[in-house]
């Protein structure tokens, strides 16, 4: 009978699963900082477009690639992995579905960016949309970052070619998440969907509360249905009831003419 060696299967378990707790902490400050950037991403251009949001914009840029290539770094060389067991690949895939997703929106996102300021300059205030908005998103911004402050004091000038060095950065990232998303395919063959998602991280079922409302609302509705009946019939006898009185009024004035002419 051969001889199996427990500690070292306990050691194997315990780094799986910190493993899988660490991808899932990376994957989780990637999707507070992408919702962060979409978030600043959707003032570019308008009344609060500002060198205060381009320089948070920047921040929040480099902290997403950043995590970027932490994360897929870490899943890659995990997946890679032949004897990783089945429930913490499916984990694995799981994340890296997540991942992959994230960099996606972060590169549409990026894009955008880049054609609204190619468009919109801060040179000219003149150009900027008048969107309503007030304020800024400094705070949003801070806590994706995980730092205490943002707030910097704005200059009233625009600095000299700064608006063409920003974006020919942006362009040279925009490539890197390219070669980035490519060099993923390349390397990990994970089938979105093949993956099944599961758990609330990834799925949000309906409560029994959101059920009882739905049921509720649609007795309520079906309560309501046949009242609205016998309005319609009152409405249509109405109409009937008229169109007969004015009948009898048109016959009793033509028989009237036929008699006294």
């Amino acid at each position: 009978m051969p001889l199996v060696n427990n500690k070292v299967g306990d050691d194997c378990t315990a780094s799986g699963d910190k493993a899988l707790a660490d991808g899932k902490a990376l994957v989780d400050s990637l999707i507070k900082v992408v919702a962060c950037y979409r978030h600043l991403a959707s003032c570019v251009g308008g009344c609060t477009d500002s060198l205060q949001l381009r320089d948070e914009l920047r921040q929040t840029r480099e902290k997403a690639q950043n995590l970027a290539g932490d994360i897929c770094h870490h899943l890659t060389s995990h997946l890679r992995d032949k004897s990783l067991p089945d429930g913490q690949r499916k984990e694995m895939e799981l994340l890296w579905v997540a991942f992959s997703s994230c960099l996606e929106l972060l590169h549409v996102d990026m894009c955008k960016v880049l054609n609204i300021s190619g468009i919109v300059s801060l040179a000219d205030s003149a150009s900027l949309v008048h969107t309503g908005l007030e304020g800024g998103c400094s705070d949003v911004a801070a806590r994706a970052l995980s730092l205490p402050d943002l707030n910097q004091a704005q200059t009233d000038s625009l600095p000299s070619g700064l608006e063409s060095q920003e974006r020919s950065t942006m362009e040279l990232e925009i490539s890197q998440i390219d070669r980035m998303i490519d060099d993923m395919e390349m390397k990990v063959n994970v089938l979105r969907w093949m993956v099944e998602p599961h758990g609330p991280q990834y799925a949000d079922p309906l409560s029994s509360t959101d059920s009882v409302s739905m049921a509720v609302q649609s007795i309520d509705e079906e309560q309501q249905a046949p009242t609205s009946q016998p309005l319609c019939q009152r409405s249509h006898i109405f109409v009937l009831l008229l169109l007969v009185g004015v009948f009898f009024v048109a016959a009793t004035l033509s028989l009237c003419i036929f008699f006294f002419s």
